[in-house]
């Protein structure tokens, strides 16, 4: 593997029903295609030495000795291979047919036998198959030649554990890869020949990505395809790479010339998963007995095209999409589904505070920035759920020394159009006569300018809450939460933080969403896509002389959506800061940003994620919407006192 990926393919080349001859040369051609683009595994379709559909050809001797001896050049042919690859054939032993996969590498055979025979619809292989009970081995002799036949062994492959299963093992209610993930297998290969019928490639595709999801693993399947007989059936050709739920790559279905799908399978990713998930553990301790896994040494790998390439070559150019903005799903409508449930999830949990204190009124800091707008937004349609009156809302814009009369008329323009109640309170006299009181030079705009600012908003916040008998909502988000970008005891707290679990990059959907839910030239839509447009910005150093946001976030701490890139990567995967750069340096193109650009943020990122801890570690509660959430008391556990210097070393 290089950097934790593989590059694996499924193949499905053009075949002709019963000559061994082309189609043997048919695989050697697509394999010296694959080498060339140096996949490392690969899978060919089922029965693809003679093509699926010979009928009682199989119980010919000459299409039986021509597929032996065809595997036997095959297996000479791969001495001088990197990409490890399984076939289909047909073998005899003891006086039966089995339906095989013959798993070839660098000169080694092994052979794995079809588990479950279908004999149903148009399907009737018991005709000229046998099965092999799960958990067999025999040794079968081919050409002379001796070898072993099994159903339920894991192999070596550069670095990786491979299971194997053929077609009718995936549909049945425990396919033999479950067995074989729980096992240790972090690639299952299906050699297939399925039939295409009305709507069973999508179900298929579904059972695809279902299967890679519940055994938590890479699923690589070829399909017969072209030159198959079509006396009463088609096939369509599927080459398909699924990972953990998501297909990864597919071919261009009835096209015999798009045949292949090739992708690098993230290894390690599934192994953290594994980890990370112990019930898999749990189910692997009782149910993979009778699975065997080759010896170490059995993994022959040459790597003879890699060997003299860098260490991180594959990993620079990855055949696979690395979303530069994994918190947000691509397409226009998946969007929208996304932020209708994050949505529900936050109305949903604050509602459920709400009623379980018997609270009839909530206060909010409106600043007229994208956080405060959302959870401003989240309270209303909360309130509009339970039945209560807007009213209850009690929203306060606070300017201070930076406010700006662009956030400033949002702020109160949105309270105003949203029918809650509005209030302003400036901060200016009070913050002054603290630092009187502190003996602090108000020329002086350091930390103790800026954060005196916010621990004054976050106190009236607090008063005018207990003075209305409510609870001061919180609107800081996940991204801030993980670079410890809040005012300790200031905007860092609250009484509910409903934008706990958002990360900065989707908290402008999620506010996209409401205005496109607006009426096109309401007010409310106006206020909310200006909002969208204005520079993130705490507001505490005072605007420039044009009266614009001088002191922007982004220019501080760094692009949120690089330090949501980290994030993502860091906490859903575990991943180092040595793995995390180079999926960036995929993810994002270098006009957008440099590798010393990206380097420098990831050093940020590191060293802020660590040293603002003790933040996170007294947080008040908050929804999780995702699968990256900080909360102290279920998904991120950490001392406030862990040293970050193995991260920053790392890259």
């Amino acid at each position: 593997m290089h950097n934790g990926f593989i590059r694996i393919a499924a193949a499905a080349p053009t075949v002709k029903v019963a000559d061994v001859g082309f189609n043997l040369d048919g695989i050697k051609s697509k394999l010296m295609e694959l080498e060339s683009s140096r996949v490392e595994l690969a899978v060919f379709p089922e029965m693809s030495l003679t093509a699926y559909t010979c009928g009682d050809l199989f119980h010919n001797a000459t299409l039986l000795d021509a597929a032996a001896k065809a595997l036997i050049d095959l297996r000479d042919y791969s001495k001088n291979l990197n990409v490890h690859f399984a076939v289909g054939l047909p073998v005899r032993h003891a006086g039966a047919l089995y339906n095989c996969a013959a798993f070839i590498r660098n000169g080694k055979v092994d052979l794995v036998s079809k588990s479950y025979i279908p004999n149903y619809n148009e399907f009737y292989e018991r005709r000229w198959w046998r099965p092999l009970p799960p958990g067999s081995c025999e040794t079968v002799e081919i050409c002379g030649e001796t070898f072993e036949m099994s159903s339920g062994r894991i192999f070596r492959s550069h670095g990786t554990l491979v299971g194997i299963e053929i077609c009718e093992d995936l549909w049945v209610p425990i396919p033999p890869s479950c067995r074989l993930a729980m096992a240790g297998a972090q690639i299952i290969l299906n050699l297939s020949a399925s039939d295409d019928l009305i709507g069973k490639y999508k179900y298929l595709t579904s059972l695809l990505q279902q299967q890679s999801a519940r055994c938590l693993c890479a699923y690589a399947y070829a399909g017969a395809g072209w030159g198959e007989s079509s006396t009463d059936l088609t096939f369509d050709g599927k080459a398909i790479i699924c990972e953990n739920g998501a297909t990864l790559q597919a071919n261009r279905r009835w096209d015999p010339s798009d045949n292949t799908s090739i992708a690098d399978v993230d290894i390690q990713a599934l192994e953290r998963d594994r980890i990370h998930m112990t019930t898999f553990a749990d189910c692997s301790s009782t149910e993979c007995k009778g699975i065997t896994i080759e010896d170490s040494s059995s993994d022959s790998s040459i790597c003879i095209t890699c060997q003299n390439s860098g260490s991180d070559t594959l990993a620079q150019a990855l055949l696979r999409n690395i979303d530069p903005h994994p918190f947000v799903p691509a397409g226009s409508e998946a969007i929208h589904e996304r932020c209708e449930e994050i949505i529900n999830i936050q109305v949903a949990a604050l509602a459920k505070r709400l009623d379980a204190i018997c609270c009839h009124t909530l206060t909010v800091g409106i600043s007229g920035g994208l956080d405060s707008t959302l959870a401003l937004l989240i309270a209303v349609r909360t309130f509009d759920r339970l039945g209560l009156d807007r009213k209850g809302i009690i929203g306060v814009t606070m300017p201070g020394f930076g406010t700006t009369d662009r956030t400033h008329s949002n702020a109160v323009d949105l309270m105003s159009h949203l029918g809650v109640t509005s209030r302003e309170i400036s901060i200016g006299a009070a913050v002054k006569q603290h630092f009187k009181d502190i003996g602090h030079n108000p020329e002086n705009h350091d930390v103790t300018y800026e954060n005196s600012q916010a621990r004054q908003r976050t106190m009236l916040l607090m008063d005018i809450a207990n003075q209305t008998g409510g609870i001061v909502l919180g609107t800081g988000d996940l991204s801030e939460l993980a670079l410890g970008w809040a005012t300790y005891n200031g905007d860092h707290m609250s009484m509910y933080g409903v934008n706990a679990g958002v990360p900065k990059t989707l908290v402008k959907y999620l506010v996209n969403y409401f205005a496109s839910e607006a009426p096109e030239k309401s007010e409310v839509r106006r206020c909310l896509l200006d909002i969208i447009d204005t520079p993130i910005s705490p507001e505490l150093i005072p605007a420039d002389s044009d009266g614009n946001i001088r002191q922007k976030t982004e220019d501080l701490v760094g692009p949120y959506e690089l330090h949501d890139f980290f994030l993502y990567y860091m906490l859903r995967y575990g991943f180092t800061p040595e793995r995390i750069y180079l999926l960036a340096r995929n993810a994002f193109t270098a006009d957008e940003y440099s590798d010393e650009t990206i380097t420098h943020w990831l050093s940020v990122f590191m060293c802020r994620f660590f040293n603002q801890q003790f933040k996170r570690s007294c947080l008040p509660d908050g929804p999780k919407v995702g699968s990256v959430c900080l909360s102290p008391r279920g998904d991120w556990r950490m001392p406030s006192d862990a040293s970050s210097t193995l991260w920053r070393q790392n890259r």
